[in-house]
């Protein structure tokens, strides 16, 4: 496992798609742990591939709550209900903070690193940082989405990302 570089926007790779998995082998369980071990370094909730530099729709979550790391490769956002207002952050956009409106609740289905179908729902917290790393791979920021913008420091950005 290795640290890998976190992008910084105005990076163009932050504002890409990123393109499918295919291919479940050794280089993807080497992204998946490299991304957790980086998210962890940098004290973050979440870490999508593109953060990296890697335009691939692969991301890990773990809030500190149950279940703990949750990989997920090709995560597709099938149902949200609800509705929430609260803090986001990015490890891509630093001493940045704003009030991002998400689901509060969602089903996500994906692949695991071994390209095994799941599902997980999720509410709250948890909801807020899968729905905030899927914007991701999709070339969305929380910048993009925030009603209101503030100047954090490093310590609050457990808040969001």
């Amino acid at each position: 496992m290795a640290i890998r570089l976190i992008v910084k926007d105005p990076d163009p790779v932050l504002r890409e798609r990123a393109i499918e998995v295919t291919k479940f082998n050794r280089n993807l369980h080497k992204l998946l742990d490299d991304m957790a071990q980086t998210m962890y370094d940098a004290e973050g909730v979440g870490l999508a591939a593109p953060q990296v530099g890697i335009l691939k729709r692969v991301i890990v979550v773990d809030t500190g709550e149950e279940p703990g790391l949750i990989e997920m490769v090709n995560p597709e956002l099938v149902e949200k209900d609800g509705e929430q207002l609260g803090p986001e952050g990015c490890l891509s956009i630093p001493g940045l903070s704003g009030d991002v409106r998400r689901a509060q609740r969602i089903k996500v289905k994906g692949l695991d690193r071994n390209g095994e179908p799941f599902t997980i729902e999720a509410e709250d917290f948890l909801a807020r940082a899968f729905q905030h790393e899927i914007d991701h791979l999709n070339g969305v920021l929380f910048t993009d989405l925030a009603e209101e913008l503030y100047e954090t420091s490093a310590k609050s950005r457990r808040d969001g990302e």
